[in-house]
């Protein structure tokens, strides 16, 4: 007798087919999905279902065919193996020849594999979903992938297939490289320790960032007609620092920073917002810059929000530029003007010889002319009471000293066209002492604390910054944490002493501080410690942090990073 066959049956049967089939052994299935899982666990002879869900099936699979087929990230089915079974156009154009057949690996042409486990591929045929990426070096235009496998478990809990999904991922892994390499170049731009910073006339630091920036924009943002000015903020004219590929009409312009009738550079000044210029012909901002531009790219340098300088690139085609090339661009611009403030740069086009002179004396003076002001404090504090005539000498010799150096700073101001009376620096007015025993350490605060505007004296012991401390009013006090002569917490107490009222902050190198001196002085209710080398932040924060002073800082300070209180 012949064994009745068996129909799979999905969907709803009339009841006259149904009494038609009634010798055959039929199996129901809910839906496409469960009538798939019983083709897939048995044998049948065949499959009934009426018109209506065949249309409804066959939708379904053209619905998903399309989508599969216009997908922008490959997929793929593995075998048990990881060999491809089954890939949409997308991975098919992904792999380097026939993709069927093939491991995936090997369709990919992948040599370098990046993944949290050791063998992902043996990970997904154990049941286990995995993320890797991919490097094919013989890729030229795509060669980083990301892949994710997802394992499809049958019935008895073993892989029968796997699901691979392949994704492009080169634009994000090279946008993520040359945002590292601008972020590095940007550190280089004005890599110089106080010492060499120090010996460096203004010439020189123009020259020196005149290089860095010429090879930094032509290596990583790829211009090469290039024009950088830095903006007088006393006259509002953008004056010329560098240039490159502009003809020598342009490269001579007078700008300024306003909004019409001075280019694309100058409403960029004046307004703060980049420009991109897609048709120099059609743009009535625009002014001819270099030979043959069809468009421009223009971004304000900003320090601190506050425009310094402006920054232009042309390119011979037609919206040569795009919303990536402004990002990057911008980006570096920041950085370019970090450098532009630590070279002091944004006045140096003002300088002259006679300046250039006043600022080598300033610094070769500076440590020796502290060393007479120290010395003097300390013999004064020692023959005040007892020899009245030694101690008025003692006095008119302090008194000269500082002279000196106050001379040597108006000097300095006049030669670069200071008006009187104008704050153009953070610290414009306030009285700094340093102590530290390191003579390198006391340079590179007179140069940093200088710029900064504030009247600086060094000392290398306790004993002489407390003797210095009852004859000077000084507004803060920078101390080393280990002073040679005398104990750190001791020398803490004795300034504040000697200064009622005087802001404290403790410097350190990071060595152990066997004392606990920072510790002592914080339970005292001193909140600042500066880490050397400097950063102008750190202390412009320590020495005017307005939640420790009623002191309101000037509006140069505003939008100056906070340094860490100590916790």
């Amino acid at each position: 007798m012949p064994t009745p066959p068996r129909i799979l049956v999905l969907g709803s049967l009339p009841a006259d087919l149904a009494a038609q089939l009634a010798g055959a052994r039929l199996t129901p299935a809910a839906d496409p999905v469960a009538a798939m899982d019983c083709l897939l666990a048995e044998p049948f002879d065949g499959v009934l279902t009426d018109a209506a869900t065949a249309r409804e099936v066959l939708a379904a699979q053209r619905r998903d065919a399309i989508v599969l087929a216009h997908m922008d990230k490959g997929a793929a089915v593995l075998d048990a193996q990881s060999v491809i079974t089954w890939v949409n156009p997308a991975m098919q154009r992904l792999c380097h020849g026939v993709a069927l057949g093939r491991t995936m690996m090997e369709a990919l042409g992948a040599t370098t594999l990046v993944s949290e486990v050791a063998d992902p591929l043996s990970a997904a045929r154990g049941g286990t979903p995995v993320n890797f990426r991919l490097y094919r070096p013989a890729s030229a235009d795509r060669p980083y992938l990301d892949v994710t496998i997802q394992p499809v478990v049958n019935s008895s809990g073993a892989v029968d297939q796997q699901i691979a999904i392949v994704r492009n991922i080169t634009p994000e892994v090279e946008q993520q490289r040359k945002l590292d390499a601008l972020h590095q170049a940007g550190r280089e731009l004005a890599d110089l320790d106080p010492d060499q910073l120090a010996e460096m006339n203004v010439p020189t630091r123009v020259e020196l960032l005149k290089q860095n920036l010429r090879r930094y924009i032509r290596d990583l943002l790829h211009y090469d007609i290039i024009e950088v000015r830095l903006l007088d903020r006393r006259t509002g004219e953008l004056r010329a620092l560098l240039e490159d590929g502009m003809t020598s009409t342009a490269a001579r312009r007078e700008l300024f920073a306003r909004e019409t009738s001075n280019g694309v550079t100058g409403y960029v000044a004046a307004t703060g917002q980049s420009y991109l210029c897609m048709d120099t012909a059609g743009d009535p901002l625009y002014l001819e810059g270099a030979t043959g531009a069809r468009s421009s790219m223009t971004v304000p340098l900003k320090y601190h929000d506050e425009v310094v300088g402006t920054l232009n690139v042309e390119s011979p085609r037609l919206a040569g530029f795009g919303p990536d090339d402004l990002q990057f661009t911008e980006l570096f611009s920041k950085e370019i003007a970090t450098a532009l403030h630590t070279l002091d740069l944004l006045t140096a086009q003002q300088s002259c010889t006679a300046a250039q002179s006043v600022d080598l004396i300033n610094r070769e003076i500076s440590i020796p002319v502290d060393d007479i002001l120290a010395s003097s404090a300390v013999l004064l504090g020692q023959f005040e009471e007892t020899h009245p005539a030694v101690a008025d000498q003692l006095r008119r010799i302090l008194a000269g000293a500082r002279l000196v150096k106050e001379s040597l700073r108006k000097v300095e101001r006049d030669l670069q066209g200071e008006q009187p009376g104008r704050r153009s620096t953070p610290l414009a007015g306030r009285r700094i002492l340093v102590l530290d025993a390191e003579e390198r350490t006391r340079k590179s605060a007179h140069l940093m604390i200088a710029q900064l505007g504030a009247e600086v004296e060094t000392v290398a012991s306790a004993a002489e910054s407390i003797a210095l401390l009852k004859v000077i009013p000084f507004d803060a006090v920078l101390m080393e944490t280990k002073p040679a002569d005398l104990g750190g917490f001791d020398t803490y107490c004795r300034l504040k002493a000697a200064r009622p009222g005087v802001r404290i902050a403790m410097t350190t190198g990071f060595g152990y501080d066997s004392a606990h001196s920072i510790v002592k002085a914080r339970a005292d209710g001193m909140e600042y410690v500066l880490f050397k080398p400097f950063r102008q932040d750190q202390l412009l924060k320590a020495i005017l942090d307005p939640a420790a002073s009623p002191v309101t800082p000037p509006p140069a300070l505003q939008g100056v990073a906070a340094t860490s209180k100590i916790a």
